[in-house]
């Protein structure tokens, strides 16, 4: 069966870059952080760095762990990057912690869409990224929240569509998205009980776009589907497989790299035509 031989090869993966949501990161009820998840999820990339792989995190979560720190509801952008300035440092400051418990060293890496679109601070972000990872770092990403000024339609959008960037930046052979769903349906299965599930997709056309759905299932998180058919485009474009799968329980990372039956896989087939700068740039 073609997926098998897909799956298998997921085994040989070599570069991974792993996101996660908001609302993965954070109990629904309370807005608190979900400190078991977060080290679960410290654990899985650890494993997968113990076994010679080379490991990066794109995280969402700033905004949130700000706004529960502060006890605020922003709606303006200064208070939103007031909030992302502080929640960043938190959640840094856990996640360092996290994997210290693990021998395992950490750095920050904020981007913005300004840091792609232009030639020089990209080539600056591909020159970082090479050596934290040839020195053995785990790299953590997020979207410079703080700078990036959000209407005049500066930032990427979604932390599904920096990860692909990240995939490209970094020259990653597997993206994997955690989400809250199981991948990709032929529709939303939250409103439709018909929905089919579609556990592998190798090429990318109009048809499996049009099947993305801009709404989340979550209040926190941003973004749905249809952010993460545009990650894909990225992805598989730069001849990077990627997998949406559910991030509830991320043990599911370690079973994906060894090559088990979840989520939907995209086979990268890498496009010299494609430009990345050039889709950033027109792309919100």
């Amino acid at each position: 069966m073609k997926e098998l031989k897909y799956r298998e090869l997921l085994k040989d993966k070599k570069r991974i870059v792993v996101k996660i949501g908001s609302s993965s990161l954070h109990h629904m009820e309370t807005g608190e952080l979900n400190l078991t998840k977060m080290e679960r999820l410290v654990r899985e990339l650890c494993e997968l760095k113990n076994q010679g792989k080379d490991v990066v995190l794109v995280s969402s979560g700033a905004i949130a762990v700000g706004k529960k720190i502060l006890n605020v509801s922003p709606n303006e952008t200064p208070m939103k990057q007031a909030c992302a300035a502080i929640g960043q440092a938190r959640l840094m400051m856990i996640y360092e912690r996290l994997f210290a418990e693990y021998n395992h060293v950490t750095a920050q890496v904020l981007l913005t869409k300004q840091t792609i679109v232009n030639p020089d601070s990209r080539l600056n972000a591909e020159n970082t990224f090479k050596e934290l990872l040839k020195l053995g770092v785990i790299p953590v990403v997020n979207e410079n929240d703080t700078v990036a000024v959000h209407e005049v339609e500066d930032t990427f959008g979604d932390n599904d569509f920096l990860s692909s960037i990240v995939s490209v930046l970094t020259g990653a052979d597997l993206l994997i998205l955690l989400s809250d769903i199981d991948g990709l349906y032929t529709d939303d299965p939250r409103s439709n009980k018909d929905a089919k599930f579609i556990p592998l997709v190798e090429s990318l056309d109009e048809s499996y776009m049009l099947m993305g759905k801009d709404t989340t299932g979550s209040r926190i998180g941003t973004g749905g589907m249809s952010a993460k058919l545009h990650a894909a485009t990225v992805a598989v474009n730069a001849g990077c497989d990627m997998i949406i799968a559910n991030g509830e329980d991320v043990s599911v990372i370690h079973k994906i790299v060894e090559g088990r039956n979840h989520g939907t896989l995209f086979i990268g087939k890498r496009d010299d035509r494609f430009n990345i700068a050039g889709y950033v740039g027109m792309t919100r």
